[in-house]
């Protein structure tokens, strides 16, 4: 006798049927290969420029081998000049400081009124002792003459011949004291005793004039030279007629050439001085202080524009291109040791190859690993 379940138990297991049926037919159909396939994943952006930059690569040079020193400008040869009388006054001053001056310039005028009297009146004296010596050599050779004949004792003729002596020694000393009241006329202008330019001025009209005072102080020929303070190691290396530069207060250099070099060193700082003589330049005062260099020679540099290099944390840095795709390229931050300086170029000691390519100017934006636009143009290939 067969039996039919009904009521929820049997619907029950309907369901499930169908469940397992439903699962049954999906498994089936992935199987078989007819789902859709997925859409497949996009490649990874490439990374958008970060700068665009030109580059440049190293450049080999000679440079010069440079010896760093310190000193201060002074003047060549300073003259002191005075007067050479004295309690006379001042009547007028023609030189100020600054000015240059040509040897045997008036600077200065004394009063002369006085000095004047005093060669009238040796002058005159000159002319009574001349007339004096004219009558007793006349006297003395007509008692050389009487003398001759028998008239003339030699007691006389000795008597006349002492006059004329006399006479004749008394004219050179009047002669003498013409001729030093006329040099002293001379000394109540003030000469400059050189070409050159006035550095200091004491005199002031209406003053005494004193033995031994400063009227004025000449820089001779307005040459100037740099007394450079140089470490005892070094010294042997400066030799004379060595290049010397250094710069003025506008920073434009100046190139001179050593005179002489110090036989001996302080033996407090172990340093010697050379002595540079100066172009003549406005530029230059005397008593400046001056940093320069000595060039002892030249040598191979490899060396980059000041414009490639990134300072960073107390190191030096370019970026060196690693790779390049079309206009594209990527960087890479090397680490350098830069030396010398000459105008706007660096002297790189090492960690950088003579064929590398690095950013020539932007360095400071970019960051290791960072993508750049190459401009045209640019010396990398």
């Amino acid at each position: 006798m067969k039996i039919i379940s009904s009521g929820p138990l049997a619907g029950r297991k309907a369901r499930i049927a169908l469940a397992l049926a439903a699962l049954v037919a999906v498994g089936v159909f992935l199987f078989s290969g007819s789902a859709p396939q997925p859409a497949a994943l996009p490649d990874k952006a490439a990374a958008k420029p970060a700068l665009t930059v030109s580059l440049t690569t190293p450049q080999s040079e000679e440079w010069p081998q440079v010896l760093a020193a310190n000193g201060n400008v002074v003047a060549w040869q300073e003259a002191v000049i005075g007067p050479e009388i004295s309690n006379y006054r001042i009547t007028e001053v023609l030189a100020q400081v600054g000015d240059k001056v040509k040897k045997g310039q008036v600077l200065a005028r004394i009063a002369s009124d006085t000095v004047a009297s005093e060669l009238a009146e040796a002058k005159a004296s000159v002319a009574e002792l001349t007339a004096s010596a004219g009558e007793a050599k006349s006297n003395a050779e007509r008692a050389r003459e009487l003398k001759a004949q028998g008239f003339y004792s030699s007691q006389l003729f000795a008597q006349y011949q002492t006059a004329e002596h006399t006479a004749a020694a008394r004219l050179a000393a009047a002669r003498a004291r013409a001729q030093a009241a006329e040099v002293k006329m001379s000394k109540t202008v003030v000469l400059a005793s050189d070409d050159g330019v006035i550095s200091a001025r004491a005199a002031a009209v209406g003053s005494l004039t004193q033995s031994g005072q400063e009227l004025f102080r000449l820089i001779r020929g307005g040459r100037l030279e740099w007394r450079a303070e140089v470490p005892s190691v070094g010294l042997a290396r400066v030799k004379v007629g060595g290049v010397a530069r250094l710069s003025n207060p506008n920073g434009d250099p100046v190139v001179g050439r050593v005179r002489a070099v110090a036989p001996s060193v302080d033996p407090q700082t172990r340093n010697g001085l050379v002595y540079v003589d100066l172009p003549v330049s406005d530029a230059l005062r005397a008593g400046m202080f001056a940093r320069g260099e000595f060039e002892l020679g030249r040598s191979p540099a490899l060396t980059v524009p000041q414009t490639t290099v990134v300072l960073r944390e107390g190191f030096a840095y370019v970026f060196r291109l690693e790779n390049r795709d079309g206009e594209v390229g990527r960087v890479a931050q090397s680490k350098i040791v830069v030396g010398r300086r000459l105008g706007e170029r660096l002297e790189v000691v090492s960690g950088l190859a003579a064929q590398a390519q690095i950013v020539e100017s932007g360095a400071g934006f970019l960051a290791d690993g960072d993508a750049v636009k190459i401009v045209a143009g640019s010396q990398a290939q």
